[in-house]
């Protein structure tokens, strides 16, 4: 602890109280973290196995626990939980699935899954509601913790009581899968704690310090997880910003860390102020914005880096000029101080911003990495072979079925299927165990049946082998079994398309046998796959894109830092958003700004457009009202028209130059 500053120090060492440590950007919050398990393990002597902490990336997760390996020495920290919320709740769920009426070996439902279970709700009952704004809905109600006959009751529109109505469908539908939303890995844990104490007593007794990053983007479901955990007595430690809250979208909560103080009067508040990322000027400009909005607790970033240089505001006129404008700086910054693609970020409000960027830098040459692509996990060949592996974890699971029956092909029609899924449901069973159903021959012609049970027989097969012992050996028969790797390289468009599905193939085998090796004995199929099950995009966005221009909204950069960041779209109806403006609800876009400002390290360039193509017509644009409320004398205007210096030009123009030449060499 001797590099800590002082109120870094006092967060690490004070473990007998509820603490609140108010972490302004930049300012060590995971060195404060990780420093004080070390201090919980090695000064204070709790056992690793109970200390629990969370956070809400797989990414901070393994960054946490890499950092804490290096503190710690031997096998001091064994058993220690360092996760996202939703993994903690899932290992909680292992031990309470039972008395909440799941088996064991539940199946996770990702965004997709839910989105076809509420479609073929909502086919039968000819719901006229859009299905996104229906889950939506229901998400909504489960991070609050109202339960089916709670949004029946409190319904006050068409809307709401169609949506209520569904939910309850929705959550009878999972409960027959066995199966869990990412909402329900919050949500139940919560109910097992409320209503089991002996659940309670369990879990109460094994935290016995609970430490919770990035508090403010907590929801009213893991507040009150977070209260059932610690009890009465239990010291915890809560890390946030409320300058940072940006998820409000997604059931984020910033009152939550007020709320802290009125239920645990006991709470000590730190703040960390003190940043070792950003310059000074850049700092005074973040300090500025955000005092316009209201704060419990105030607080103000300073530094020991230095002035810098002032920020500078670029007017363009229009989106391509733009675009022009923001590549030309970096050129002409690289070829001055010979920095690399990697160290440039261009910022946006939305994902629809980025086309312009990437032609440009396409136009140069220019590496960049686009983050918000396609997931890994979202690629047809990954959810199948999930697939085939979530019904062998669970053989309740028919969405499962449904997806691996015919793939490879089996010569299952639609006809074929429909029959078996009207039969299951007339017997109330998994679509897997109707398919052993003597029965089924009444509906089915006889080589249907055949082909059904054999596919059953050989799903039973192999999961009574994955239970026996260690699931690998299982995974790799299960690929030679159907010729999967053959049958992929055959229907793809081209060889190079099923080189690529291979290859995802390999790196997800190579996943799941990581996933083995870890822990002291191999753990369930069910385990691993909930694992990768919950897995997000933020973990693969920044491997091998060291030397890329990165490209990113203001919600994907937070937590990220880079030298020189361009924040672009800095204008009325962008940022702040033209929702937030008619609402009259501008505090969130504000915080939104600040995040991005205190992104960059060195350098930030801010700009906007003249007019925009909206709907294909040309639309006028204002600057952004933050822009004037940045101080004066640390920006620096650069407009349209202004007249360039001599000096500058021709730096730009030899930047240009060899920009050319590296292009043609």
């Amino acid at each position: 602890m001797t590099n800590l500053n002082p109120q870094q120090r006092a967060a690490v060492r004070e473990v007998d109280y509820p603490l609140l440590v108010l972490a302004g950007a930049g300012s060590g919050k995971t060195r404060v973290i990780t420093e004080k398990i070390a201090h919980l393990i090695g000064r204070c002597g709790i056992p690793a196995r109970n200390i629990v902490a969370v956070t809400f990336t797989n990414k901070a997760a393994r960054e946490m626990r890499k950092r804490i390996g290096g503190l710690l020495s031997g096998d001091a920290g064994k058993g220690l939980q360092v996760s996202t919320f939703h993994t903690l709740g899932m290992r909680m769920l292992r031990r309470e699935a039972t008395g909440l009426g799941y088996k064991s070996s539940f199946s996770i439902f990702d965004s997709q899954d839910s989105l076809h279970l509420i479609d073929e709700l909502l086919r039968k009952s000819a719901g006229a509601f859009a299905p996104d704004a229906l889950r939506n809905r229901i998400s909504s109600w489960k991070n609050e913790l109202v339960l089916p006959p709670e949004a029946i009751r409190q319904a006050a529109t068409e809307f709401e009581t169609a949506a209520a109505l569904l939910y309850a469908e929705y959550q009878r539908n999972l409960k027959a899968y066995n199966a869990l939303d990412f909402d329900d890995l919050i949500l139940q844990p919560v109910l097992a704690l409320q209503n089991d104490d002996q659940a309670r007593e369990y879990w109460q007794n094994r935290v016995r310090h609970l430490l919770v990053d990035e508090y403010q983007d907590t929801n009213a479901a893991q507040y009150r997880l977070v209260q059932l955990l610690v009890g009465k007595t239990t010291a915890f430690t809560a890390v946030g910003d409320d300058d940072q809250s940006i998820y409000a979208w997604r059931g984020a909560n910033p009152e939550n860390l007020n709320r802290l103080q009125a239920d645990f009067p006991r709470l000590k508040v730190i703040k960390l102020e003190q940043n070792y990322r950003s310059a000074g000027s850049i700092l005074k400009c973040a300090n500025r914005l955000i005092a316009n909005n209201p704060h419990v607790y105030e607080k103000r970033l300073w530094s020991e880096l230095g002035y810098g240089s002032p920020l500078k505001i670029m007017g363009c006129r229009d989106g391509d000029h733009e675009a022009e404008r923001v590549v030309s700086e970096i050129l002409h910054h690289q070829f001055t101080s010979r920095c690399k693609h990697g160290e440039y970020a261009i910022l946006y409000r939305g994902n629809h911003q980025s086309r312009g960027f990437e032609k440009v830098l396409r136009e140069h040459s220019i590496a960049y990495h686009l983050s918000g692509g396609t997931s890994f996990f979202e690629y047809r060949e990954v959810k199948d072979l999930l697939a085939y592996l979530r019904l062998l974890a669970n053989e309740d699971d028919d969405r499962a079925f449904l997806r691996v029956v015919n793939t490879p092909r089996r010569e299952l029609g639609a006809a074929t299927l429909e029959k078996l899924s009207g039969f299951a449901s007339e017997q109330d069973m998994s679509l897997l165990a109707a398919c052993f159903e003597s029965g089924l021959a009444d509906t089915l012609n006889k080589r249907a049946m055949t082909r059904l049970h054999e596919f059953a027989e050989w799903v039973v097969m192999l999961a009574d082998r994955a239970r026996e012992g260690d699931a690998m050996p299982v995974i790799h028969q299960l690929i030679r079994d159907i010729d999967y790797n053959d049958w992929l390289l055959d229907s793809a468009k081209d060889p190079n398309d099923g080189e690529r599905k291979l290859q995802n193939v390999g790196e997800l085998i190579g996943w799941l046998e990581r996933i083995a090796r870890q822990g002291d004995e191999p753990p369930s199929l069910a385990e691993m796959v909930n694992r990768i099950s919950l897995l997000d995009r933020l973990d693969r966005d920044d491997e091998g894109n060291e030397n890329c221009v990165r490209l990113m909204t203001f919600h994907a950069a937070k937590g990220l830092e880079f030298p020189h960041v361009f924040m672009v779209g800095m204008e009325e109806n962008l940022l702040p958003h033209r929702s937030s403006i008619k609402a009259d609800d501008l505090e969130e876009e504000r915080r939104l700004a600040y995040v991005g400002i205190t992104r960059a390290r060195k350098t930030l360039t801010l700009t906007y457009a003249g007019k925009r193509r909206r709907a294909g017509e040309w639309e006028s644009c204002e600057p952004s009202r933050f822009l004037s409320e940045l101080p004066d004398g640390d920006v620096e205007w650069d407009k349209p028209g202004m007249v360039q210096n001599p000096e500058l030009r021709k730096q730009r123009g030899q930047a240009h130059l060899a920009q050319l030449k590296g292009i043609l060499s």
